[in-house]
């Protein structure tokens, strides 16, 4: 009788202990294909590649993406031309002024960029301080004007305030500010570069407009190197 209750004990432990290991046979069978799928077939790698590919080119694209990039280049030429169009004229007037070459390209850009802050063309504030100075920023005549472009303290002292005075004059950056701040009042109130160019000068009554054709001469020349620069070839 109790041999008979071991074996109908054991029989059912038994069936289990096949159970179980029939489905861990097939859970690792299961693993196992899984694994060579993911090694030999080349879709995983292909879309492991592709999402790699793409995630490149979304962060050169998003670098790339700066607003100013398109027109970057256009701006980049825009002020090498400047910069050569400034030097060619430095050189001309170094030349015919024997000055230093290196002071005038000082004066020619601090005219360049006062030109653009007034309104007023660079070349005519180059040519008022050839006429009025030869390019001495240290110029001071019998009158008292002053500087580069002999600005006269006694009636500007407003304009000269911020810099400190009448003796700011003497910095060629200060004198060329103040005197293109005087000449566009000048343009502006008369509409008209010759007769501006005589108040300038102090000489409105002058009947042959002598000081003006002077600075408009002047201009000229300037042009001329200008011209020559942005012609074709």
């Amino acid at each position: 009788m109790e041999a008979t209750r071991n074996t109908i004990i054991r029989i059912p432990l038994l069936s289990a202990g096949i159970r179980l290991l029939s489905l861990m046979r097939g859970v690792f069978a299961l693993v196992g294909l899984f694994v060579v799928f993911a090694v030999t077939l080349p879709a995983p790698r292909q879309f492991l590649v592709e999402q790699a590919g793409a995630m490149v080119r979304s962060e050169d694209a998003s670098s790339d993406a700066s607003p100013i990039s398109p027109t970057a280049p256009a701006a980049q030429i825009r002020l090498g031309v400047a910069e050569h169009e400034q030097r060619a004229v430095a050189d001309f007037i170094a030349k015919r002024y024997r000055v230093s070459d290196q002071a005038v390209a000082g004066f020619v850009a601090t005219a360049y960029r006062a030109g653009r802050r007034f309104a007023v063309d660079p070349l005519l504030i180059l040519a008022v301080m050839a006429v009025e100075s030869r390019y001495n920023p240290v110029a001071e005549s019998d009158v008292g004007a002053m500087g580069l472009m002999q600005v006269l303290p006694k009636f500007h002292q407003d304009k000269l305030n911020e810099h400190g005075g009448a003796e700011a004059l003497l910095d060629p950056e200060v004198n060329i500010e103040v005197g293109t701040q005087i000449l566009r009042e000048y343009l502006k109130r008369f509409g008209e570069t010759e007769t501006a160019l005589q108040v300038y000068a102090g000489a409105i009554d002058e009947p042959t407009s002598q000081y003006a054709s002077k600075v408009l001469a002047e201009r000229s020349r300037l042009k001329q190197v200008q011209e020559r620069l942005r012609r074709p070839g």
